[in-house]
């Protein structure tokens, strides 16, 4: 596993580089942000999906140690024009007040590191409210779903549990990203409005998540033209 510095300098190469090939190239769609289920193949889905697209997958992991650290969020805004800065500093105070927020020094890092993803584009971020962050023409909302007895199976077979290990872990950690949506956007994360697309993977492989994913960013870019 890369240190969270090595991530943050690739990321901040990679995003030199993109400008000085291709600077007026905008993604119709630049970031999709999921939200999971635990033990619904969300993790795996978003990472399937960010290769199809070619695009950096940031898991909640890395956005958690990002958004704790003061230097991380500073370098990364660093990476924004003036304009790119002002507008994300607008957005966010929107968002504050809209939502009535109160942004603790977390929240407000982990506001920067979203924001400023959304502002390059070209990622897939899992996790940490990122649908809750980004404005309406930066990103698409998927949340990924499935049965609560198919979810106790997956993470049992997945990390070699038993039925009741399986089954406590899930409602843990369901509960507590439930706890951390509310805490921090006021919101509900299984509201399916604040979702444009909710995928159940008891009906549908990842492999098949993927593909309506797709089809539904493709159908948005041809609404665009």
């Amino acid at each position: 596993m890369k240190s969270i510095p090595q991530i943050v300098e690739e990321q901040v190469h990679r995003w030199q580089i993109q400008h000085k090939e291709k600077p007026e190239e905008k993604a119709i769609v630049p970031v999709v942000t999921i939200s999971r289920e635990p033990g619904s193949g969300g993790r795996i889905v978003a990472q399937n999906l960010a290769a199809r697209l070619g695009f950096e997958v940031f898991h909640q992991e890395v956005l958690h140690e990002m958004a704790k650290r003061a230097e991380v969020s500073e370098q990364l805004l660093a990476t924004l024009d003036e304009r790119g800065l002002s507008i994300l500093e607008d957005w966010i105070s929107s968002l504050v007040h809209d939502r009535h927020l109160w942004p603790d020094q977390y929240l407000q890092h982990l506001l920067n590191v979203i924001g400023t993803l959304g502002k390059h584009g070209r990622a897939v971020v899992v996790g940490r409210g990122a649908n809750f962050v980004l404005p309406p023409e930066q990103r698409f909302r998927v949340r990924i779903t499935a049965p609560q007895r198919r979810r106790f199976k997956n993470v049992a077979r997945e990390f070699k549990l038993s039925p009741d290990e399986a089954k406590r872990r899930v409602i843990k950690t369901e509960s507590n990203r439930k706890a951390f949506i509310r805490k921090y956007f006021n919101a509900d994360i299984a509201d399916p409005t604040n979702y444009d697309l909710v995928i159940n993977t008891e009906t549908l492989t990842v492999d098949n998540a993927v593909d309506v994913i797709g089809a539904a960013l493709g159908c948005l870019v041809e609404c665009e033209l």
